[in-house]
């Protein structure tokens, strides 16, 4: 339930009440109607979105500059429509400007989660100038400050958990990296601190859906109250709004649980499951990657090697990535010019024949074929930069900055947009491609583009976004069958915009499984496990090198999307058997994996980890546990077993462990845990229980 109401004058719109039904009666929590000092009405109050005329110190949401350099902005409310219970929007128009902003609100059936945005119009005869454009604010009362909790890494070590308390002051993250980046993941929970991090605590969550720069920030503010701001942020430090013309922020989901994290978590993978629309009920494919195995060496050869060992393992979907096209034995070379490589795949001129026959064999083995593109990317040595110098980002007359070994294409230009969209119609048309894997790996530098348009109206961030999404949007209607993960350097660009064009996406390239176990942990807290592509493979840890088993791996990432990267072609034969009987444990939970409720129970800092799967009707359940501890000893005392305890079970009913026969009541479950007996040879397990 979220309630909205107009300030007494009309001025702007604050928040009434957030929460469970019946909130909204009585006294709002986030009164702010006593005298205040050294501030405005507007500074104190619980505004939802605030033109920094109205609100001069403690942050507004909009700041707009008019050509003679003024920034302030006062409007009052010209209109509000509403829907029912599905949408709100609400008009303000500061007259002098001509400028008007309507705040609108969505509501996602089958969630508690609200949608927001603002559209804002130029009805004046003067240029705007956008400093600040926010898409919405949220307010949320606290009494002991407020806990924040985020997702922050690097390369590497995305979506690690953090958490704060802030108490007064400002908290702030963002990415000026074309992409929302490694460090911050573009979400924030808040909890009120004078309550612990239970299972009943109320939690609110907001997720920016923008896949370019972004920002979001915290402010503990006067009175007792946390507000916070989200949006993009313009590349050029600020957007032209010309006479006529009208710009949308992109959407902020906020949504809310009276169960804490883990239920918060919860609404954010039903949420995500509506973005998937029908291709949420389409398998996710158990594949296999030749990445590890090969690098840059592609040849049809050894990747027919890989794909029989793969087949005999189960496997549904082969991948050849990186290395395949013209011009690509390195780093250096070939992207832009998207040719297979006569050399790797020979029996034509062209490479097209011998790339078919890879597919038809792959085909005949019994398995899907996907390929890996980067579109963005482009290398100094391709013949396409030979051909069109000006489609990359540059600045004249300064040095063009190369990471790793290439620049990156302008996709906010029409004519780079047709050139991808040509390219991967022919790939996707000319050859039997069920898989495309969409990487991106560096981002934009000298951010230029000299012509006609002067800098000061140029929006290249969200010109990239929306070339981006086209391309996107492209590929999902006119090659539907095709399964799209997107990749940028490992999880550097995953929010919702994206989730809602592609059907699973690579939260990190460190598959290592103790450094892995800490990134899933992050990433389900804030996106649904059927989105979130996991390979097993044979590297070492980076963060933590202590080694795991087969098992662990298999099981870690059985807990998304199943893949395999290792180098098969080194796994004795019992490796390969044991793998295909975790290949077929997957295929059989996958879909309580995928469309059940998620329940993360411990966490990679504790002896025991594990997530709780409960199928839609409750009948299975399906946990993923691991040993993170010590593995030269049993965890507890000799001969007692680890347990965990399950959440959400029926106390009164019974549950029958698919493995072992073992009959547990949902009381015992709950109460004592399931039992896990870990040892140097067995540190993860997968357990699946049926209700009787």
């Amino acid at each position: 339930m979220y309630a909205v109401r107009l300030e007494a004058g009309g001025q702007w719109a604050e928040l009434a009440a957030w929460g469970p039904h019946g909130t909204e009666t009585g006294p709002s929590a986030l009164d702010w109607s006593r005298r205040t000092h050294f501030l405005t009405p507007a500074d104190a109050a619980p505004a939802e979105y605030i033109p920094s005329g109205l609100r001069p110190f403690t942050g507004a949401d909009l700041t707009v500059r008019r050509p003679d350099g003024e920034r302030g902005t006062w409007w009052t409310c010209t209109g509000a429509e509403q829907d029912g219970e599905r949408s709100l929007r609400l008009e303000f128009t500061d007259e002098r400007t001509g400028l008007r902003a309507t705040l609108c609100y969505d509501t996602v059936p089958g969630t508690d989660v609200v949608l927001r945005r603002t559209e804002l119009a130029n009805d004046g005869d003067e240029v705007l100038h956008l400093e600040d454009l926010d898409s919405a604010a949220v307010n949320v009362p606290v009494q002991g400050g407020a806990r924040l909790t985020y997702l922050a890494g690097q390369w590497s070590q995305e979506f690690t958990r953090h958490q704060l308390d802030l108490v007064r002051g400002r908290f702030a993250i963002g990415s000026i990296q074309g992409v929302p980046g490694h460090a911050y993941a573009p979400w924030l929970a808040v909890q009120d601190a004078a309550h612990p991090d239970s299972a009943d605590t109320p939690t609110y969550g907001v997720a920016l859906a923008w896949p370019g720069n972004w920002h979001i920030t915290a402010d503990a503010e006067p009175g007792g109250a946390v507000r916070v701001r989200a949006g993009r942020v313009p590349h050029e430090g600020a957007v032209a709004l010309r006479p006529g013309a009208t710009l949308t922020t992109p959407v902020l989901a906020c949504a809310f649980s009276a169960g804490g994290l883990d239920g918060l978590g919860a609404e954010w993978h039903r949420y995500e499951r509506h973005l998937a629309g029908e291709r949420l009920h389409r398998p996710r494919k158990v594949l296999y990657n030749s990445w590890y195995a090969t690098e840059f060496d592609v040849e049809a050869t050894g990747q027919l090697e890989l794909a029989a060992i793969a087949a005999e393992m189960g496997v549904e979907l082969f991948v050849v990535d990186d290395g395949w096209f013209t011009g690509r034995k390195d780093e250096k070379g070939g992207l832009g010019d998207w040719q297979p490589d006569p050399a790797a795949f020979p029996g034509g001129t062209d490479g097209a024949a011998g790339l078919d026959a890879l597919i038809a064999r792959v085909r005949e083995l019994g398995m899907d074929f996907g390929l890996w593109v980067e579109p963005e990317a482009i290398s100094p040595a391709a013949q396409l930069y030979a051909d069109h110098p000006d489609w990359v980002y540059r600045i004249d007359g300064r040095p063009a900055t190369l990471v790793r070994e290439q620049l990156l294409l302008d996709l906010g230009r029409a004519d780079v947009q047709e050139f991808v969209i040509a390219t991967l119609d022919r790939l996707l048309t000319a050859h039997d491609i069920r898989y495309l894997k969409w990487d991106m790996n560096r981002p934009p530098t000298e951010r230029g583009r000299p012509g006609a348009i002067p800098p000061g109206e140029l929006d290249l961030d969200a010109a990239h976004v929306a070339g981006y999404l086209r391309v996107l949007d492209h590929l999902r209607a006119r090659h539907p069958h095709v399964t799209v993960e997107g990749c940028a350097g490992g999880g550097a660009r995953i929010e919702h915009a994206t989730l809602a064009r592609t059907d699973v996406v690579w939260p990190s390239d460190n598959t290592a499984p103790l450094d892995r176990l800490a990134v899933q942990y992050g990433y389900l807290h804030a996106h649904a496990p059927h989105t979130m592509s996991s390979w097993v493979t044979d590297e070492p840890g980076v963060f933590d090198p202590r080694p795991r088993s087969l098992a662990f791996r298999f099981v870690l990432a059985a807990a998304g999307v199943l893949g395999i990267g290792a180098d098969i072609r080194g796994w004795s034969a019992e490796q390969r058997a044991e793998a295909a009987g975790w290949v077929a444990r997957y295929k059989d939970v996958r879909d309580v994996v995928h469309h059940g409720r998620a329940r993360l129970i411990g966490g990679p800092d504790d002896a025991t980890c594990a997530v709780q799967y409960d199928a839609p009707d409750g009948r299975r359940v399906v946990v993923a546990a691991w040993s993170t501890g010590r593995l030269d000893g049993a965890p507890l005392t000799p001969g007692r077993p680890a347990r965990v305890r399950l959440r959400g079970l029926d106390p009164a009913a019974r549950y029958t462990d698919h493995d072992t026969g073992t009959v547990y009541s949902g009381a015992h479950l709950l109460h004592s845990g399931l039992p896990l007996g870990w040892s140097a040879g067995h540190d993860a397990e997968l357990v699946v229980l049926t209700m009787q």
